[in-house]
């Protein structure tokens, strides 16, 4: 890399030469909706399934999801990974948050109204894969933070160049997300694969194919491990939509989607028939839950579609719905959203799409106001 990184520290992994005891991460997303908070509990027995995990407490007045006079949000595990950075024993527990009753979602949490409407579909057996874009952005004072690579406040050459990129003169980053990919397979996330993107220092870790509600979970988990990684590397993740304005591209999560009927012969025109008419029918609402900002980068420029219009194409980039042209060779197969945000909440968007397609859009609404209701201040 032409430029230095600082701060590489190795303070995550002394080793932990016992055999009584297992470290549990617990990690859920905060007050913003987009990032994680995470903490530690020793257990002094096995932990083989979430059985074994206990219900937790935090500060939600510290994470802007409870106010003082009412501060403990509960954390309950739903899904349970091995500690990349650890090790065996020790794991990473995924946990939904809920008030004190136990029975009320916290602010921004979503999978429960997600994980109701996978299984009110479960007889199409959705799959997904999210391909989730970033920036790596380094300090270039105490306050500013800048893309990795870049010259300090200016700009490197146009893009083009940089897009699956090899050499030092074009790519940046490929340390971390070289150890993101490998450590995420050591925790037994469901990640198939890494790329380089269009502008320097972006770049992009897929999640799938997922069933259900397991790609938001591995997509949030996944998410964790790269900002852990970025701790020791002095790199800062950004999923904001349009980092650098100009003539760069904006940051996205495109998401791969099939159902049982879109898999089966004829898909490509149950796709085309029954699938596209409806994502057209509910475009506005849907692009409600696609993630802050994304106006900004849904221009109709920069391999995008356009935010108020709803558009689609057979290999197109510059549309609202890519319909794979392996889908419509085979007849069967996938569609690829390209309409969210990095910066967007997996669980929102994977069932939007389940529900839109699956249910005529029955629950849309609801995740709607869920999500209205997160982001009112408290």
């Amino acid at each position: 890399m032409t430029e230095t990184i600082e701060n590489l520290r190795d303070f995550n992994y002394y080793k932990l030469n016992t055999n009584k005891h297992v470290l549990v991460e617990y990690i859920w997303i905060d007050g913003t909706g987009e990032r994680l908070r995470s903490k530690t509990k020793v257990y002094n027995n096995a932990i083989q399934s979430l059985e074994d995990v206990e219900w937790w407490t935090f500060d939600g007045s510290s994470t802007d999801q409870a106010i003082t006079k009412f501060s403990e949000i509960y954390l309950k595990p739903v899904c349970m990974v091995r500690d990349p950075f650890r090790g065996d024993p020790h794991k990473f527990v995924l946990c939904e948050t809920y008030k004190p009753d136990r029975k009320t979602p916290a602010r921004f949490n979503f999978r429960w109204i997600a994980e109701k409407i996978m299984q009110e579909a479960s007889d199409s057996d959705p799959w997904f894969g999210i391909e989730q874009e970033y920036f790596m952005l380094k300090r270039t004072g105490t306050t500013h933070l800048w893309p990795l690579g870049w010259p300090n406040g200016g700009f490197p050459y146009p893009q083009g160049r940089y897009y699956c990129s090899i050499g030092e003169r074009n790519n940046f980053g490929r340390a971390l997300s070289e150890a993101h990919q490998r450590a995420c397979l050591y925790a037994g996330l469901k990640l198939s694969g890494i790329n380089s993107e269009v502008a320097p220092s972006q770049w992009e870790f897929q999640i799938g194919i997922a069933h259900g509600i397991e790609a938001g979970d591995h997509l949030w988990l996944a998410r964790y491990i790269l900002e852990r990684l970025g701790e020791e590397f002095g790199i800062d993740i950004n999923y904001d939509p349009k980092p650098i304005q100009g003539d760069w591209n904006g940051t996205g999560a495109h998401c791969n989607f099939s159902t049982t009927q879109t898999r089966e012969q004829g898909g490509y025109e149950y796709i085309k028939e029954i699938m596209l008419p409806l994502l057209e029918k509910n475009h506005q609402k849907m692009m409600l839950l696609y993630g802050l900002n994304n106006e900004a980068r849904l221009t109709g420029k920069h391999e995008t579609g356009e935010y108020s219009q709803f558009s689609w194409g057979d290999g197109s980039r510059g549309c609202s719905i890519r319909v794979p042209i392996i889908t419509k060779e085979l007849g069967k197969g996938y569609l690829e959203d390209r309409r969210p945000a990095a910066n967007m909440d997996p669980y929102l968007v994977c069932s939007a799409l389940v529900d839109t397609t699956c249910m005529n859009g029955k629950n849309l609404m609801s995740l709607i106001e869920q999500f209205a209701e997160s982001l009112k201040q408290l």
